[in-house]
Formats: structure tokens, C-alpha cells, sequence
């Protein structure tokens, strides 16, 4: 196998190991959201206005796989597999969904995440083949 040359790479190598990075972190985080409602749900408080569909149990289970998913996607992101680009991609499509749902609430840090989910999505796109180039 022949070793990619840097001419290869495009500097959008950067925002793809953004994209993987970022599903780590927000894996860990939601696992971590997931164990609390699953060890310690007093934490999570209700307010007359909510509805809650879920128990506290079922809503820590979907958080916890969910994280644990997201964390295996993002290195699989930057190991250069396919499998973690498209859940990338489907994960930041409805995360641009949710936070354009979002922006008459948090007008600012909508529109920032907006932004970062569409560029890390059309980093995973157009250059997410570039991880595996790396590897190769």
C-alpha cells in the first residue's frame, strides 16, 4: 500500500478530527447525564410546566447507551471508518434541526452550535475520507 502524500490532505483534516473529537465529548457527557439519572435521580428536577414521557430509569438508560454510541462514532470518525461518518452525519443533521428549533430561546448559542453542526457535517461529507488517508 502506498503511503498518501501531504498533497492529499486538504486542510479540512483539522474540522474532521473537530467532528470526531466533539462526538467524544458529547458521549461522555451523555453518558455521564445517563449514570446520574440511572444513581442520583433528585438531581433532575420537574417543574409544574414540564412533561415528562420517560421515568428518570428510562431516561438514563437512553442517555447512557446513546453517550456510549456517540463516543464509539467519534473514534470511529477518526479512525477513518464509514460507519462513524454517516452516524456523524445523522447526528449532526438533527442536532442542526434541534438547534434551529431552539433559536427564539437561546438566540446566540443556537446559532453558534447551528453553525459548528452544519460545518463539522459538511466536513464529514465532502473531506471525511481524509482520516483514513492519514492512516493509510
Amino acid at each position: 500500500m502506498a503511503k498518501s502524500s501531504s498533497s492529499d490532505i486538504s486542510g479540512w483534516i483539522g474540522w474532521v478530527y473537530f467532528g470526531g473529537l466533539m462526538m467524544v465529548f458529547l458521549g461522555i457527557m451523555h453518558a455521564i447525564a445517563g449514570l446520574v439519572a440511572l444513581f442520583k435521580d433528585e438531581v433532575y428536577v420537574i417543574g409544574e410546566k414540564n412533561i415528562w414521557v420517560l421515568d428518570y430509569t428510562s431516561w438514563g438508560w437512553i442517555h447512557l447507551l446513546a453517550g456510549l454510541l456517540v463516543l464509539c462514532a467519534g473514534f470511529a470518525v477518526m479512525s477513518g471508518k464509514m460507519w462513524g461518518r454517516v452516524l456523524g452525519i445523522i447526528l449532526g443533521i438533527i442536532a442542526a434541526v434541534a438547534n434551529f428549533a431552539f433559536i427564539p430561546i437561546y438566540p446566540l448559542w443556537s446559532i453558534v452550535m447551528l453553525v459548528v453542526a452544519i460545518l463539522v457535517v459538511y466536513a464529514l461529507v465532502a473531506h471525511g475520507d481524509e482520516a483514513k488517508k492519514i492512516l493509510e
